[in-house]
């Protein structure tokens, strides 16, 4: 009780003391401080379990504890979860976007260590997937539960959510520019100049302190040994197009890989086939193992003759397509090794399977253009390095966190031309058949997904319950023309559903349609309800999104649409003015500048 009544002393102090704008940039700051701690904890522990597990593996012949290890990493962190945690820690970004979308920004408290603790034993014993999405969720849970210790309001731990997932990135990447871009395409809605200082405080001194403490070396070491020739324009293009292939076959692979998880229901069940996938895709192909950092380092710097040691394929070394082949078979079972690893209780994002794919789809595309003698020259570092934008802007849906990303993870500013090209071309091919980017997928799919677009924003934060009026009066089809008079008398709507015993609407019955027979006391019985009811324009299901209803309104141009559950069920009527009203409220509550 005395520590509460200090804290509390201490809040009434700061709000007489400092101004709610001068403390939102210190709370951004102590956000970028112990989201840049969190991410170097979480890098370093994943490095060190690996170093103890893989340190004395051999580079010849076939390593069999590849076999064993990923399974007990997804083993130890699916119980964790299961049986401490409680809770589904799974798809960060997604979890993120969810909370932004309910205007909530609540995030458990527990997402601030779970998430570290459970990617770092999935990702450490090699599981196939990244640290970036778990690190962003531990961001954002820290900004969240740090301005809800200081009882910030809603539109302030919005904000902090997004440092918190700002300072994650320049954290974990070394990239405070990439960390604002991030949370700008891919998480807020509308940037302010009032939320763009937080934003920024919170990347550079993430950025800052992982600099301290791990050096000011990029993440990844590239040298750039050929200048970008505008005469290669056309095959960048050409890249950007096959990365935005590659990123449509891993969304589309990955969302039916994770519908066959969800449909065997039972934990164990998805265990043994996650564990078992990604046990025998890791011993078929070592560089699955963990991140794949590795394996993009070695792209980048052109030493890619070791990458196919400690496999079944080491023979292929001296094969000029043996590479390619070997690497080719990696682009198409990463997302299975990914899926697996998730899905069979793992932790883990798609960052790092994205960078991973991209890396070796740049590498693939240079060396096989190559071969060939009317093929210009095309560097295999350089375009290394631009499928890793290309399949990251197009899984991501991010086309400028592609760019900056790489420039900063790599130190290849010289590139910036080329990378935007990839980005863009690599984003508008699969837009021409993915509208949403991975992450946001599954809110779309429930129409819960906030957009950039403030219109469709509006109607995604309408809560559609606040908007269905039940004060109309039912009747039943066996009803006459007599007792729907007396039902009408005791009304004031114009409009009445029609229900059966069973509670299914079965139409309407519409004033004006009756007004020329419902004065006419001797046709009372002769009339039933059955006889002179209407089906309704269309109806409205209850998990419809708001944007679809809006759509169904202005199709059928009514007023008045009754809402029904999945099986039929009769609820209630919405109007299109009591949403319009709503529409309003919503827009001053939540989009109204400070």
């Amino acid at each position: 009780m005395e520590q509460q009544g200090w804290f509390y002393r201490f809040l009434l102090w700061r709000e007489r003391k400092i101004k709610e704008k001068h403390f939102i940039l210190i709370l951004s700051f102590m956000v970028g401080l112990l989201t840049a701690a969190a991410a170097i904890l979480l890098k370093n522990t994943i490095h060190l379990i690996q170093h103890l597990l893989t340190g004395n593996f051999t580079d010849s012949g076939a390593n069999w504890l590849y076999l064993l290890y990923p399974v007990v990493g997804i083993l130890l962190a699916g119980l964790l979860v299961r049986y401490v945690v409680r809770d589904d820690i799974s798809h960060g970004v997604t979890k993120i976007l969810y909370a932004i979308s309910q205007r909530k920004s609540r995030i458990k408290p527990h997402n601030i260590w779970s998430s570290l603790a459970a990617s770092s034993v999935t990702i450490g014993f090699g599981g196939s997937v990244g640290a970036e999405a778990p690190i962003v969720l531990t961001g954002a849970a820290i900004g969240s539960n740090l301005g809800r210790l200081f009882r910030m309001e809603q539109k302030t731990l919005m904000l902090l959510v997004g440092c918190g997932a700002a300072g994650a990135i320049a954290g974990i990447f070394k990239a405070p520019i990439a960390g604002l871009v991030f949370v700008i395409e891919v998480l807020l809605l509308d940037l302010t100049m009032t939320s763009i200082m937080p934003l920024l405080i919170t990347s550079v001194t993430a950025a800052t302190v992982s600099y301290v403490f791990t050096g000011t070396d990029a993440m990844f070491k590239y040298l750039q040994t050929d200048v970008f020739e505008m005469a290669r324009i056309p095959y960048v293009l050409l890249l950007g197009i096959f990365c935005g292939l590659v990123s449509l076959y891993f969304t589309r692979v990955m969302n039916k890989v994770e519908g066959i998880y969800r449909r065997l229901g039972d934990y164990w069940k998805k265990f043994l086939l996650g564990g078992a996938t990604l046990s025998i895709l890791i011993f078929l192909f070592p560089p699955l193992y963990g991140e794949g950092y590795d394996t993009i380092g070695s792209l980048l710097n052109g030493q890619y003759d070791h990458l196919m040691d400690a496999s079944l394929f080491y023979q292929w070394n001296e094969n000029y397509w043996g590479i390619v082949i070997f690497l080719g078979l990696i682009l198409l079972t990463k997302v299975f090794a990914s899926g697996g690893t998730n899905a069979g209780g793992g932790c883990g994002g798609i960052f790092a399977p994205s960078l991973y794919l991209g890396c070796i789809s740049g590498f693939v595309f240079a060396h096989t253009s190559n071969y060939f003698a009317f093929t210009r020259f095309l560097p295999e570092k350089n375009f290394a390095l631009l499928g890793m934008a290309g399949v990251m802007s197009a899984v991501m849906h991010a086309p400028l966190t592609g760019v900056f990303l790489i420039a900063e993870l790599t130190g290849g500013y010289e590139m910036f031309l080329p990378l935007m090209i990839v980005s863009i071309s690599a984003y508008l091919t699969i837009m021409m058949f993915e509208p949403h980017s991975l992450y946001s997928m599954r809110l779309a799919q429930k129409g819960e997904l906030m957009t950039h677009h403030k219109d469709k924003a509006v109607l995604t934060l309408l809560d559609r319950n606040s908007v269905i009026e039940k004060d109309f009066q039912t009747v039943s089809p066996e009803m006459s023309l007599g007792d729907v008079v007396k039902v009408i008398a005791k009304s004031s709507r114009n409009m009445f559903p029609v229900v059966d015993g069973k509670g299914m609407l079965q139409g309407v019955v519409l004033l004006d349609n009756i007004r020329n027979i419902m004065f006419r006391p001797e046709l009372y019985n002769r009339f039933h309800v059955a006889k002179f009811m209407v089906s309704a324009p269309a109806r409205i299901e209850l998990n419809m999104p708001m944007e679809q209803i809006m759509k169904i309104f202005d199709d059928t141009k009514a007023w008045n649409l009754p809402v029904v559950d999945t099986e039929g069920h009769y609820i209630g009527f919405m109007s299109k003015s009591k949403i319009f009203n709503s529409y309003r409220e919503v827009l001053v509550d939540n989009f109204s500048e400070d």
